[in-house]
């Protein structure tokens, strides 16, 4: 019995020591391997409460606008925007919304240092991580959601807005946007 105690002690201060070094993670962003549907405001709380067609952004802030305003031609482009485009010889409004989700975690040694020697860095031991979303909606001349499961021209939608990810990710040069057509 005397043999079961020191490993039993050896182990938990392992797991002690595991667990302060160790960070914890507080919020996880999530990882969207190519693109999502899915009512927006379930995504993010300051998104409208509209079926969002949802992508990781990789490329450096402000790609997706400069990309946009290429393919749109759009002067006034703005945190969240309204253009519209034709599909099928409809008319089509599309929204987009930038949105960062940061994973979140804390670190639980420099917190007990800060704590131990009374200084306040300002909750310098939760660490963030960035990551960027795009999530768009699309609406017809009549205000109706046409991501929506019932819309009868969704699988048509999808399909564009499928098309219209992969362009953005593979442009490096938004003036050749300019000169092809879709």
């Amino acid at each position: 019995m005397s043999i079961i105690k020191p490993k039993m002690k050896q182990i938990f201060i392992f797991l002690v020591l595991f667990t302060l070094a160790s960070c914890i993670p507080l919020r996880i962003a999530p990882t969207i391997k190519e693109d999502k549907i899915m009512v927006a405001k379930k995504f993010k709380r300051q998104l409208p409460k509209e079926y969002a067609f949802i992508f990781e952004d990789p490329k450096n802030a402000g790609d997706f606008y400069d990309y946009m305003d290429a393919r749109f031609r759009n002067e006034n482009l703005e945190a969240d925007v309204v253009m519209s485009f034709k599909l099928n010889d409809k008319e089509y409004i599309l929204n987009f919304y930038e949105v960062e989700i940061p994973t979140k975690y804390i670190s639980l040694i420099p917190m007990f240092i800060d704590t131990k020697l009374g200084v306040d860095t300002g909750g310098s031991e939760v660490k963030r991580k960035g990551n960027w979303y795009f999530a768009i909606t699309i609406s017809d001349e009549n205000m109706k959601d046409c991501l929506e499961p019932n819309y009868l021209q969704r699988g048509q939608i999808i399909q564009y807005l499928k098309k219209l990810r992969v362009d953005y990710l593979n442009s490096s040069d938004y003036n050749e946007i300019l000169m092809r057509k879709w």
